[in-house]
């Protein structure tokens, strides 16, 4: 466990001094927008095989699981309207991620762009800007699942609201030659998720900003605030605080990722709401944290071998052990063409005691097809 501690607080100081000596910035993960008017019809499919190890009971009887579904199905429409908007609209077709209901909106918002690329305003419900991983699009992840402290931090990753967007483009400032120096992003949602309605006047503050100073390097920093009604029924509201600081290092075939996110919640909080999930709310309060480092290389046969350590601290004043969650996934990437993608992710997941090894591994295949 102290082993766990000093790898997190190695990766915060590493972090922070990148920042101090200081593209994925200010963007959604979104399907760009042509020049040419009209409508363009865009999507992805990917099917799915999960095999879960779940060792076996005291009779000898495997407790293995396996299923084959689809992870994400989802539809969309981009397109211009003469002669400053622009609209984005994708619907989630997968009954895994609609609770096995029928199609649900995921995104459908309208931008503003006249100012464009160093403004953009846009309204409607939208993949909130906080963080590296979470805005980078889902079919656009380099494992199968994103991490266990962006699934339940970051979080929720859509919202409705307002959101103003930019960066320097190919201004130079500096002496420097890299595209958007500085980029942002700054949100005001509801706070409740995707698809639900406010039940009060109080929204989430929500902000994220960039620094490119080399073409190899991007270190960003998010920041998130809300308060809401006391789920207790107490006077004093709820409230949510977000800080997470994110690099990603780029040069020719390798890239590394990490990203530390850390949460504060008094009277409420919440888990889950990642990539197009539920938000569940639970009363009390709760100070969490964790971060994930992923490295990868690839090669010139189209393979993309890559492992990923993630820690997520789902809380910080519990004395339980094994409550922290260690896991480290090894992957590889095999890339058909530009369309089609092969992943195939192994989770080894770590016991924090290190006593006993638990079965709870699981092996994870996904073909994904994007058009």
């Amino acid at each position: 466990m102290i082993y766990f501690h000093k790898m997190k607080k190695l990766f915060l100081i590493a972090v922070l001094g990148l920042f101090a000596f200081t593209n994925q910035g200010f963007t959604q993960g979104c399907v760009e927008v042509s020049d040419e008017e009209g409508a363009q019809i865009f999507g992805f499919i990917q099917t799915q095989a999960d095999y879960h190890f779940l060792g076996e009971t005291k009779s000898g009887e495997s407790l293995n699981t396996s299923d084959f579904y689809f992870n994400r199905a989802r539809l969309g429409v981009v397109g211009t309207i003469p002669y400053d908007f622009s609209y984005y609209f994708v619907s989630e077709m997968s009954p895994l991620i609609n609770g096995g209901g029928g199609a649900s909106i995921l995104d459908a918002f309208i931008t503003y762009n006249r100012l464009g690329p160093w403004l953009k305003v846009s309204f409607g419900q939208f993949k909130t800007p906080f963080g590296l991983e979470q805005v980078t699009a889902c079919h656009k992840l380099h494992t199968i699942n994103r991490s266990e402290v962006v699934n339940n931090l970051s979080g929720p990753i859509r919202d409705f609201g307002l959101m103003i967007s930019g960066g320097t483009d190919t201004l130079s400032l500096f002496g420097s030659k890299t595209k958007n120096l500085f980029g942002y992003s700054f949100a005001v949602v509801n706070g409740t998720g995707r698809n639900i309605n406010d039940n009060n006047v109080k929204k989430d503050i929500i902000g994220r900003l960039t620094f490119h100073p080399f073409e190899f390097i991007t270190v960003g920093a998010s920041y998130r605030f809300g308060a809401h009604p006391s789920a207790a029924g107490l006077e004093e509201d709820d409230t949510r605080k977000r800080l997470g600081l994110d690099v990603e290092l780029n040069y020719k075939n390798f890239l590394v990722q990490g990203e530390y996110t850390q949460g504060a919640d008094v009277g409420s909080y919440t888990t889950g709401g990642g990539c197009g999930g539920d938000v569940e709310f639970h009363e009390g309060s709760v100070d969490r944290d964790g971060f994930f480092v992923q490295g990868m290389y690839m090669t010139p046969w189209r393979v993309q071998p890559l492992v990923k350590y993630e820690y997520y601290e789902p809380n910080a004043a519990s004395d339980v052990i094994d409550d922290q969650q260690t896991i480290i996934t090894y992957g590889l990437n095999y890339f058909f063409n530009d369309w089609t993608r092969l992943q195939i992710n192994y989770l080894y997941r770590v016991e924090e005691s290190g006593n006993v090894e638990i079965p709870n591994d699981a092996l994870l295949v996904q073909l994904q097809v994007v058009f």
